[in-house]
């Protein structure tokens, strides 16, 4: 393979499952000995990790840079895109907040940053010998073609060919592809080089039919019909419609607030996995189950906004009544914030300025400003002195009396706080949870004796899994040699 090759995966629109596709075809070339490397133009996610330049990337990214081997850079989501509200974002470039702006304002925005966009892709051929290219949404909404960076605007600038993945679990996925031909201008039709079809269940042969009848309409060759993947629930989620985990029957019943703007709901993960937790994810509109031994509140992207969806559904109510009970609340980065007696936004970093109002569970006050705290750190629980690894992405500073009380300590300092009744904890660190021997004194804390279950090595492993499942059903061999 020639160094420098690159192939797009675009999909017939979003959750087709492309974020899985590049990171199984990520392990795949790495068992090969490739060195590879994944990239997406544009992403939009409240899910972010923070990268070895201080930067920070959507989660999918991360995850295909986990799957190839390699440490996480700034360059290889160079637009992230993190909703604060139904009509503003927050636009990181190249791991930097620059700007938090509308919809309307982003579409102007857009010329200027494919050059961005363009960069860091260079940057990643220099260094890599396959970039492995995720598009976002699908590339059938030409109403959004101009000044496109996600999907063929990028492509057809950088000349990446493109297999275009569409999603037969949804049903109409012959609409899906042929659909998205018909709707191609000659250009972008031209950048397309085959199709494949994910996430089938039962037979494979019984849309034998179908998949010729796609072949014969678009005249592109087609690569393979991908049965669904079970354990893909396992993996990193990015999105809110990733929480969906089996029904467990833990011991210790863990609950987690689905708010509006939940941020790096990926914490939960190990936890999801872990044999003796029952894991609830609480949608909107439904209290807060009675049994429950420990109540999350997650990172928010937008804190103030998301205490008053709380209140809204009356989960306010339910956690003081919880922790009367005796029960334990966690609040991490935005859910720390909540937990406090204020948030205070005297420059309207999350929309128009002003204060409100906290649970008041801790002893503690929020100031927002519009400096980001973006770092990896090593940590130690205060209570048990076992460390951990976390990363900090937030905006604004808490303090308060509970602050002397920390959760945890980071190079000598003080991080978080604990109510003197040792039941409301909160911290800025994400990621705790991943550490086998941390997650485990943290459930001995909650009544509940450690399992042994190793989180990392069940990623590896579901890794290795996905690739030896598409290596199964796919033209591996025919993708790879698309690569240019």
């Amino acid at each position: 393979m020639l160094r420098a090759a690159s192939l797009m995966i675009q999909g017939t629109g979003s959750h087709v499952g492309k974020s899985m596709l590049v990171a199984g075809l990520c392990r795949l070339a790495r068992q090969r000995g490739i060195d590879v490397a994944p990239f997406k133009p544009q992403n939009m996610s409240n899910n972010a990790a923070v990268t070895i330049d201080g930067g920070e990337i959507g989660r999918a990214q991360a995850l295909q840079a986990r799957a190839a081997g390699i440490d996480l850079h700034s360059d290889m989501n160079p637009v992230l895109l993190k909703p604060e509200t139904d009509q503003m974002a927050q636009v990181v470039v190249q791991g930097r907040r620059i700007a938090s702006t509308g919809a309307a304002n982003y579409s102007s925005l857009k010329a200027r940053l494919l050059a961005s966009v363009l960069e860091s892709y260079q940057r990643l051929r220099d260094r890599h010998e396959l970039i492995l290219v995720e598009g976002a949404g699908s590339p059938a909404e030409i109403n959004l073609r101009k000044n496109d960076i996600a999907n063929m605007g990028f492509a057809v600038r950088a000349g990446v060919p493109v297999v275009l993945a569409g999603d037969i679990d949804r049903g109409g996925v012959i609409a899906q592809i042929v659909g998205t031909h018909e709707l191609l201008d000659c250009r972008d039709h031209g950048m397309i080089s085959g199709f494949l079809i994910n996430k089938f269940r039962g037979d494979p042969q019984l849309f034998d039919d179908g998949y010729a009848l796609i072949a014969e309409r678009t005249g592109w060759p087609g690569f393979g019909v991908l049965p669904w993947f079970k354990d893909a629930w396992k993996l990193p989620a990015e999105d809110a419609p990733d929480l969906a985990r089996p029904i467990a029957e833990g011991a210790l019943h863990v609950v987690c607030l689905q708010l509006s703007r939940v941020a790096n709901i990926d914490d939960l993960d190990p936890l999801s996995q872990e044999p003796s937790v029952r894991l609830t994810i609480l949608h909107p509109g439904r209290p807060i189950p009675g049994d429950a031994d420990l109540v999350i509140i997650p990172g928010s992207k937008s804190t103030r906004g998301d205490l008053d969806f709380l209140r809204h559904q009356g989960w306010d109510i339910d956690l003081y009544a919880h922790h009367r009970r005796g029960g334990r609340i966690l609040g991490i980065c935005g859910g720390y914030q909540m937990l406090g007696q204020y948030v205070s936004d005297p420059q309207g970093v999350e929309g128009e300025s002003g204060d409100t109002r906290g649970l008041g569970l801790l002893k503690v006050g929020t100031k927002l400003g519009e400096n980001k705290q973006l770092k990896k750190v090593r940590a130690v629980h205060a209570k048990t002195g076992y460390g951990f690894d976390g990363y900090e992405i937030h905006m604004g500073d808490t303090m308060g009396e509970d602050c002397r009380r920390p959760y945890a300590f980071v190079d000598g300092g003080a991080e978080g706080a604990t109510s003197e009744d040792g039941l409301i904890m909160g911290l800025y660190l994400h990621g705790m949870f991943t550490d086998d021997e941390f997650r485990s004194r943290f459930l001995e804390e909650c009544g509940l004796q450690g399992t042994g279950f190793g989180y990392d090595a069940s990623v590896e492993n579901v890794l290795d899994d996905l690739a030896d499942h598409m290596r199964c059903h796919l033209d591996i061999d025919g993708l790879f040699n698309l690569a240019h």
